[in-house]
């Protein structure tokens, strides 16, 4: 499952609020995209078209709350990278990121740390 940037940003607020009626969904945009009711309307229907949310009506209200998790989306999101941009290895990405995306002390520490975590997990540690 692909998401667009656009429904990158629905899920995040229906993973805070659910459920979550257009109405609530479009409150928490209003300040930061110029999307009318329908088009809130239209990819909230479009994600549950994808298997991504489930929708219920309540009266007149279509409530919205997600079929998978953040983790899950996250997973897949990465997988796809991995898969188009990476040969699907994840050593490349790393690479990419350790080169040229200039790490500072703290964020290579970090990784360091979760690495030899890693290596200690499996065994593997020097």
């Amino acid at each position: 499952m692909k998401l667009s940037n656009s429904e990158w940003k629905i899920m995040n607020i229906v993973w805070q609020q659910s459920p979550a009626s257009v109405r609530d969904v479009l409150e928490r945009v209003e300040g930061e995209t110029a999307w009318s009711y329908s088009t809130v309307k239209t990819l909230l229907t479009r994600l549950a078209d994808k298997g991504v949310l489930t929708v219920r009506k309540r009266a007149n209200t279509s409530l919205f709350k997600p079929l998978i998790s953040e983790q899950q989306a996250r997973r897949s999101a990465i997988r796809s990278l991995l898969d188009s941009a990476f040969g699907g290895t994840f050593g490349s990405l790393l690479q990419h990121v350790a080169q040229e995306e200039n790490l500072n002390e703290r964020d290579r520490a970090t990784l360091t740390g979760m690495l030899s975590e890693l290596d200690a997990q499996k065994g593997d540690a020097p």
